[in-house]
C-alpha cells in the first residue's frame, strides 16, 4: 500500500473520529436525560484568569466566578452586530430564568483591551442586565484568558485606518468549579439555550 494511501485512511479515520465525537456532544446537550451534564466536563478549556471587573473596578480571578455555573460571551463594545445581540440574548436569558438567574455568573469579556477601558466597558454593559459582569483588563491578562478558553480573536485593519476584532461568537458554559460543558451558538433556538441554562443550574444544586 503506497504511503498516499495510507495518509487518506487515517485522514478519514480522524474525521470520523471527530464527527462521531460532535456527535455526542450534541446528544449531550440536547436530549440527555434530566440530571445530566451538558456533556463531560472538559478541562482543557478554561482555566486561571485574572481581569478587571469594569462594574466594580475591582480585579477578580477564576475563583471570583467558581461555586456558581457561569456563562462567558467574548467581545468587544465596537462590535456593530454580534455582541450587542448576544448581550441582549443574555438579557433574555436572565429575565426567563427569574430568580434562578442569580444561581449563574453572566459575564461579558473584552478581547479588544487596547479600546475596551473598564470605563468604557462599565458605561457599554450598564445598558444590558446590571447581572452581565463587564471584564476587560491588560492586553497580557486579556490574552491569557483568550488562550485558556480558546477563544479566536484577531485584530483585522480597516481601510481608514481603524481596526475591528474577529472572534469566537459562542457563549461559552462553565460549571460551577469553572469547567467547560458546553457553548450557546450565535442565534441558537431561545428553547435550546433554555434547556442548556436550566441544566447547568439543576446540576450545580
Amino acid at each position: 500500500m503506497s504511503a498516499l494511501k495510507i495518509l487518506r485512511y487515517v485522514a478519514w479515520g480522524a474525521v470520523i473520529v471527530l464527527l462521531g465525537a460532535m456527535g455526542f456532544v450534541g446528544y449531550k446537550q440536547y436530549v440527555a436525560p434530566e440530571g445530566e451534564g451538558l456533556i463531560a466536563p472538559l478541562a482543557s478549556i478554561g482555566g486561571p484568569f485574572t481581569m478587571i471587573d469594569a462594574s466594580t473596578g475591582k480585579t477578580v480571578t477564576d475563583a471570583d466566578f467558581r461555586g456558581k455555573p457561569s456563562a462567558y460571551f467574548f467581545g468587544f463594545t465596537f462590535c456593530p452586530d454580534v455582541c450587542p445581540t448576544t448581550l441582549a440574548e443574555t438579557q433574555m436569558w436572565i429575565e426567563q430564568l427569574g430568580p434562578d438567574a442569580d444561581k449563574m455568573n453572566f459575564a461579558f469579556v473584552s478581547v479588544d483591551p487596547e479600546r475596551d477601558t473598564p470605563e468604557v466597558m462599565r458605561d457599554y454593559v450598564a445598558a444590558f442586565d446590571k447581572r452581565i459582569r463587564p471584564l476587560t483588563g491588560t492586553p497580557e491578562q486579556t490574552e491569557e484568558m483568550v488562550k485558556a478558553y480558546r477563544i479566536y480573536a484577531r485584530k483585522v485593519p480597516l481601510d481608514d485606518g481603524d481596526y475591528t476584532m474577529d472572534h469566537s461568537a459562542a457563549v461559552f458554559l462553565m460549571d460551577q468549579d469553572n469547567r467547560f460543558v458546553g457553548t450557546i451558538a450565535y442565534d441558537e433556538d431561545p428553547k435550546n439555550a433554555m434547556v442548556k441554562l436550566r441544566r447547568l443550574i439543576d446540576n450545580a444544586s
